[in-house]
């Protein structure tokens, strides 16, 4: 099963948070940047003094879209330094000598995922845009070159984006892990209670004292996935207290409490709403809490919240509430029988640039993936051809002996 947990700045991945070695790539080195593409164009690394530049480039060019203010203040907090291990310089940009503006722009977060319990480095492209009147000049492209090189650099295995359901297929990505999937239930299910009877289970905004549960009970749960990310609490503590606030996309952390006062779960929530229902992002529950028990709670809270970003003539009760946590998670086993209807389906884009050195990485989790299939304790070669070239697997009584990346797939490979 893939993981699906939010990531920062970005709210959602496979979803892992940013973290990665904290190594800005030194603009200087040779052969890298800044690169002159012609024209009186020049791509460079962003330093801290292009922050209001390239925020105030990032709300024009996307107004007038909702997203656009959201979309200053998250360049401006990355530029900042805030977040763990990112820097200025992980920004690229295109600038019109000419004029001195910027034309275009994007960036690369870097971050740390588990896959199966391994640690992976992975870059994460973002905040890619291009004023109207530079488009198709391939600003973009070149910038896209620049961060696979810096990415290489990194020592990051593989690179990941959101974005367009057919635009980077061009940059060698492929849709491959889940992205903001998930469903809505139906809030008549679980009808307000009577003002008599006492919430069993009530929901508070976290605080630093909680980071420290925050931290401990998303580890245990992200044990059930495949893919999950590396997150200590320096980052769960900027995700509480380091983000802008009033975003568009702004989140709230936070924890779920027992009538005793025993904190027992976990939920991240868009602050407002998102397509027009409260949307929850993270939620999970510590060994032993009964979903059954807790998720009626957490849905009246989400119903509550939701009306209070409602006023006037436009305030109601909302019918559903949408829980964007994968296709598969134990919350799901409680709103089975209370009509839940499927939400929209993306993915994330994937590229991994050497698959042959990606599958020796993770070569630990093959074999015991193997171990427990069917076939376990096989012999013999597999070939797994792709449109240009393909990769040898050897298997020695269900060990990875040898992985071999071929020029061409060999005739009869899958």
């Amino acid at each position: 099963m893939v993981g699906i947990v939010w990531i920062e700045d970005g709210r959602y991945a496979t979803r892992a948070l940013a973290g990665g070695n904290g190594m800005p790539l030194n603009a200087e080195a040779p052969g890298f940047l800044p690169r002159d593409l012609g024209d009186g164009l020049i791509l460079r690394q962003a330093t801290a003094d292009d922050t209001e530049a390239a925020a105030e480039f990032q709300a024009q060019v996307h107004l007038p879209h909702t997203f656009a203010e959201s979309f200053r203040i998250w360049t401006r907090d990355l530029m900042s330094g805030a977040l763990p291990g990112f820097h200025p310089g992980d920004f690229t940009l295109v600038e019109d000598t000419g004029t001195g503006a910027i034309v275009s722009i994007l960036n690369l977060i870097p971050q740390t995922w588990f896959y199966g319990g391994i640690e992976i480095s992975v870059g994460r492209i973002e905040l890619v845009s291009t004023h109207p009147d530079y488009r198709r000049r391939g600003l973009v492209r070149a910038q896209m070159d620049a961060v696979h090189e810096m990415s290489a650099r990194r020592g990051e295995k593989m690179q990941v984006i959101s974005g367009i359901p057919w635009f980077y297929r061009q940059f060698g990505y492929e849709m491959a892990l889940e992205f903001g999937i998930g469903y809505s239930c139906p809030v008549s299910n679980w009808p307000a209670l009577d003002d008599a009877v006492r919430e069993p289970y009530t929901v508070r905004p976290a605080t630093d004292r909680d980071l420290s549960f925050i931290a401990r009970l998303y580890d245990e749960a992200m044990g059930r996935y495949l893919v999950s990310c590396v997150r200590d609490e320096g980052l769960w503590r900027y995700e509480l207290n380091g983000r802008s606030k009033n975003t568009y996309s702004e989140l709230e952390m936070c924890v779920v409490e027992a009538a005793t006062g025993e904190p027992v779960g976990l939920m991240v929530h868009f602050r407002g709403l998102w397509d027009g229902e409260p949307c929850v992002l993270l939620y999970e529950l510590k060994d032993g809490a009964s979903w059954r028990e807790v998720t009626p709670s957490v849905v009246r809270y989400l119903r509550r919240m939701g009306e209070a970003y409602t006023t006037g003539k436009t305030r109601r009760e909302f019918r559903n509430v949408a829980f964007e946590l994968g296709t598969e998670h134990p919350a799901y086993q409680v709103m089975n029988d209370r009509s839940p209807r499927s939400k929209r389906v993306r993915a994330w884009y994937v590229r991994v640039p050497d698959i042959a050195g990606f599958l020796r990485h993770v070569t630990p989790v093959l074999e015991r993936r193997l171990a427990g299939s069917a076939v376990a304790g096989c012999s013999g070669k597999l070939t797994i051809g792709f449109v240009d070239y393909g990769v040898d697997l050897s298997f020695d009584i269900g060990h990875l002996t040898k992985i071999e990346r071929l020029a061409r797939p060999r005739k009869g490979g899958s």
